[in-house]
């Protein structure tokens, strides 16, 4: 552990009010910091993500505390989640110039942290990292633009090998790189631009506290179809790379089963494209429902017979660990994976779900079927087997100890 109190600042597009995997990550990092005496200021951008808008139509700068910590938000160019990439490279690229004016601001730092995705912040990081003699934290939480080209969103070969010089160039020059996955950390490793014993290791974990187990609303029961359904439950993101095409097609080979609902919490490039499938399949056992504040996720986990987190086919999502799992065990739910790889054999090693093959609907819907006619204290031990392995390895208490055993205080001086 380090033994003198450390300043950092987080230079991320993402932050809360922002719903995401890497803004509840970096606000849990933030909050374990605090709490064991080092120093954090966030560095953002205005609230802009699936549908999280400012209260204003301009803003440049401004200033906010949010749980405790120090928050500076610079402007960002807006732009909808279904536009085509090109577009999307105006917002990243407008928080890339607003956010080095946002540094200069700053006292210098022991480590400046910089999020990756988007790869792009990582010039600004850069810049001031070097101009102010600042080591820097790279933390990568998608392998970009490896996760870009398997999905298919970046083509052009130019912009390809430009991004990919930036990335290794970035490792390259990193004090530390951070990983979310044992599979981003092997990939860093393997690119040869660091040491190994540089590579840290910040999963995505849980606050036991924030998502707790709690009892269903009769409302919210009856809006999806009523007391005596079983509610297999998406909460999240609904985005290229989570392949939600698998639950329409388990919702078709199920819909003569009226005690099966399926609901899809959340926004996305993707929604709409589900929403016209679903209509398409005149399918009445799918739902959709809006985004929601995190402090309202519990009330859908009590509904919940299960919680389906799917992922495409794709060498590179062996790596991947979904975040939603972990809210899930914490409220004692179990999970259906769908996918392979690293999650995967979490799932099974902790026994709090089950796991079937990427891309399966017929897998998916014996899964659905499975958990749906199990026997409610087998159901229960399922949740619960979730939820202590959970407690015993990935809370951010556990998470954050370990990281910081790897931080050299000296290192900044």
């Amino acid at each position: 552990m380090p033994s003198r109190p450390l300043n950092f600042i987080f230079l991320t597009q993402y932050y809360p009010p922002e719903p995401g995997a890497a803004s509840l990550r970096l606000e849990a990092m933030a909050q374990e910091l605090t709490r064991r005496g080092h120093h954090v200021t966030v560095l953002t951008a205005m609230p802009h993500h699936l549908g999280v808008l400012s209260h204003k139509k301009f803003e440049w700068m401004i200033e906010e505390e949010i749980r405790g910590i120090r928050v500076i938000r610079t402007w960002i160019w807006r732009v909808a989640p279904t536009r085509k990439f090109w577009w999307r490279l105006l917002n990243y690229f407008s928080f890339v110039v607003s956010s080095a004016f946002g540094l200069r601001q700053l006292n210098r730092p022991d480590y400046l942290l910089i999020e990756s995705p988007p790869l792009f912040l990582g010039i600004t990081g850069r810049w001031y990292a070097k101009k102010y003699h600042v080591p820097y934290i790279l933390s990568v939480s998608d392998l970009w633009p490896e996760s870009a080209i398997a999905l298919g969103l970046v083509k052009n070969p130019l912009l390809i090998a430009l991004t990919k010089r930036l990335e290794l160039s970035l490792y390259r020059g990193a004090c530390y790189v951070s990983t979310v996955t044992e599979g981003i950390r092997q990939a860093v490793i393997a690119s040869g631009t660091i040491d190994s014993n540089r590579v840290l290791f910040f999963p995505n974990g849980v606050d036991l506290d924030r998502f707790p187990q709690v009892s269903p609303q009769k409302t919210l029961i009856e809006k999806f179809g009523g007391r005596g359904k079983k509610i297999f439950l998406y909460p999240g993101t609904l985005g290229y790379a989570q392949g939600l095409e698998v639950i329409i097609q388990a919702a078709k080979e199920l819909e003569g089963n009226e005690g099966i609902s399926f609901v899809l919490v959340g926004d996305g490039p993707m929604k709409q494209s589900l929403m016209n499938h679903v209509r398409h399949e005149h399918l009445t056992n799918v739902f959709f429902e809006d985004l929601q504040p995190v402090e309202n996720i519990p009330q859908y986990f009590a509904i919940a017979c299960a919680v389906v987190v799917p992922l495409r086919k794709h060498p590179l999502f062996h790596g991947a660990r979904p975040s939603k799992v972990f809210p899930a065990w914490s409220a004692k739910v179990p999970i259906i994976y769908v996918g392979e790889g690293e999650m995967a054999d979490l799932v099974i090693h902790s026994g709090g779900g089950l796991v079937v093959p990427p891309e399966d609907g017929k897998a998916l819907a014996l899964a659905v079927m499975h958990l749906a006619n199990m026997a409610r204290g087998d159901w229960l031990q399922m949740g619960y087997k979730g939820w202590a392995f959970t407690r015993d390895h990935y809370t951010w208490q556990h998470i954050a100890d370990e990281w910081l055993k790897g931080i050299d205080p000296d290192v900044g001086l």
